[in-house]
């Protein structure tokens, strides 16, 4: 898997942002085949950034109605990413 198709996209909320403030932790929806490692590389790899730890969970789908239609969202994963100290992704900085 290239490492640019793991991350998927970066989750911006209240607590994200707090985190990604004080503890240097960024939180990203990533594939759901991907592991530790290869988190790991692509955001070293993209964000020119050196990662400490990684935190991975599985979020499941949600149960939606449409009509008389019962449908499912799909499962996805959540990858929170522990920076090295007095580094920050810009990305993310004024959001």
């Amino acid at each position: 898997m290239n490492s640019y198709e793991v991350l998927r996209r970066p989750i911006v909320t209240e607590k994200s942002n707090l985190q990604a403030e004080k503890l240097h932790r960024y939180t990203f929806e990533v594939d759901v085949s991907a592991n530790k490692l290869q988190i790991k590389d692509a955001v070293e790899t993209a964000f020119k950034v050196q990662v400490v730890a990684v935190n991975v969970r599985h979020v499941r789908g949600k149960q939606r109605r449409m009509g008389r239609i019962l449908g499912h969202t799909k499962d996805w994963k959540k990858a929170t990413v522990t920076l090295a100290e007095g580094q920050t992704i810009q990305f993310f900085e004024g959001v």
